[in-house]
């Protein structure tokens, strides 16, 4: 293996305990998601998103660049009896085909050029669900490189065509005790 990134993704996904925590985005918003349809978490990780749509009933999707964190998924969801669709890709190099999804999350990545491939992905009516790191605002957490953070209310311009149905971005007046203080969060859908 000669990819750093890669080599650093396995490694941190083979040490880590369990399937990670399912986004705030999705906790604090599960009443605006479909009951129904099919569910894209890219950049899964080790899938506690994926897991967590699939128990709601979503035909679940999901990519990572890391074979160690898809391999991860694929047994914890065995080990639930949940079917997902785990499939280790470059969600630069190969983003979703316009129209598949009717929910798209983004947990914690950040690929800008991508927003309008994502957009473009939902289905009429679909929903955008994502959560990331911001500049001002760290916790220890996340992305050393402001590169990776979102500048003040950057989530809301990245998806300018979207109807907005949540939005929150709490620095910098957010205290440390909230898990989403170094966050910004939004669902967002394509309009029909």
């Amino acid at each position: 293996m000669d990819d750093p990134i890669l080599e650093k993704w396995n490694s941190r996904h083979a040490e880590a305990e369990g399937p990670g925590e399912v986004a705030q985005v999705l906790l604090r918003n599960a009443h605006l998601l479909p009951e129904e349809g099919r569910a894209l978490d890219l950049a899964c990780g080790r899938g506690a998103n994926a897991l967590w749509l699939a128990e709601r009933g979503l035909e679940v999707y999901a990519w990572d660049l890391s074979p160690v964190a898809i391999e991860r998924l694929r047994e914890e969801a065995a080990a639930r009896g949940l079917e997902v669709s785990g499939e280790v890709r470059d969600v630069v190099a190969r983003p979703p085909r316009p129209e598949t999804f009717d929910l798209v999350l983004v947990s914690h990545f950040l690929e800008r050029n991508l927003a309008p491939q994502l957009v473009a992905a939902l289905r009429p009516g679909g929903l955008l669900c994502y959560q990331t790191f911001v500049r001002e605002v760290s916790l220890g957490r996340g992305p050393g490189s402001d590169d990776w953070r979102l500048a003040p209310n950057e989530l809301l311009r990245l998806f300018p065509g979207l109807r907005l149905h949540y939005y929150r971005e709490d620095a910098p007046l957010g205290g440390e005790e909230d898990p989403v203080a170094d966050l910004a969060l939004m669902v967002a859908s394509k309009r029909p």
